[in-house]
């Protein structure tokens, strides 16, 4: 899907702006065109990007493919940006964290952005120019901090959902451990690995944008995009603090885990050892308590078989209150 909105200050806001007057509102410098190119194959958008806009060929094959990292490219009359957005599942311990690509070209009039899914900070920004044209009247630069702007600011859901897995899983490893709680720890550790390959770079583009001596980006909106830097060094930190917490939550799992291990063991040892002195009895007397063909009435006789009787009772209970007492169990 093509869709394009123009801003002149001779007229009114342009929500569907069609492709063939899309020279004519280059040529304006004080107007502003926004084209988003959302999942539309590259045979479309290729021809119109480099015979239309302009682009270097090396930028469009950029754009048309996503397997790049969040940078910045200055090519005089624009920039070209990579920025990445970040979705997840409805839980992320059984789930994974996805990354999507959106290409940006900035000029002094014209923003062009190119996606091949769905961006909710897309979507957010093109509602807020039908309703309020000071993202529009602002210029090009503005605009693109405001899209910017809603990007970075969808991580936050995504950091208050993982610190609410970490929550869970904490809980869940002092209470009752399960196979199944490492393998939400290992998804969250992969998550925040995601992320913290995203919010890196990401970082380091802002920055450039908030510093650098761009031509098409107006030194007064450069505090904009260091607002939008300060939220990715605080997400950075968060990042950096999560899994720091992941990595303790780990070292905690295994410590529980061997601590039960070893409660186990020890339960077993004291039965072991309880029952040992019973197994030595019944096996030194063979529990022949019925008249035997030799002459040892003596070990068949009542008395004898009560005595046994009562060691084999007695003598498991003083070992227990004795282990007890050493605080073995």
């Amino acid at each position: 899907m093509i869709r394009a909105l123009y801003f002149s200050p001779a007229s009114r806001l342009e929500m569907e702006y069609p492709v063939d007057k899309f020279k004519k509102a280059l040529r304006n410098r004080k107007g502003l065109l926004w084209v988003d190119f959302s999942g539309e194959p590259n045979e479309t958008c290729e021809p119109i990007l480099r015979e239309i806009f302009r682009f270097h060929p090396l930028a469009v094959d950029d754009a048309l493919q996503e397997t790049h990292v969040p940078k910045v490219d200055d090519w005089g009359d624009y920039l070209y940006i990579v920025l990445n957005a970040l979705d997840f599942d409805e839980t992320l311990t059984n789930g994974t964290l996805h990354t999507h690509e959106l290409d940006v070209f900035l000029g002094r009039n014209f923003v062009v952005t190119h996606h091949d899914r769905p961006f909710q900070a897309i979507e957010q920004a093109w509602v807020a120019c039908q309703r309020d044209d000071r993202h529009t009247r602002s210029g090009a630069d503005h605009l693109l901090y405001k899209i910017v702007d809603y990007l970075v600011a969808a991580y936050m859901p995504i950091v208050e959902q993982i610190d609410r897995e970490i929550d869970d899983i904490e809980d869940q490893i002092f209470y009752k451990p399960v196979p199944g709680t490492l393998e939400s720890l290992f998804a969250l550790k992969r998550a925040l690995l995601s992320m913290r390959r995203v919010i890196t770079p990401q970082r380091e583009v802002l920055n450039k944008l908030a510093r650098d001596d761009y031509r098409v980006i107006d030194p007064h909106d450069r505090i904009f995009f260091r607002d939008v830097y300060d939220h990715l060094v605080r997400l950075h930190d968060l990042n950096e603090s999560m899994r720091d917490l992941v990595s303790g939550a780990l070292d905690t799992y295994l410590s529980v885990i061997n601590n039960r291990l070893n409660e186990v063991m020890k339960t077993l040892t004291v039965i072991t050892s309880v029952f040992m002195p019973i197994s030595f009895i019944a096996g030194f007397f063979g529990m022949n308590f019925f008249e035997p063909t030799a002459h040892l009435l003596n070990w068949t006789s009542s008395p004898a078989f009560y005595v046994t009787l009562a060691i084999t009772i007695f003598l498991p209970i003083s070992m227990f209150l004795w282990m007890r007492r050493r605080t073995w169990v």
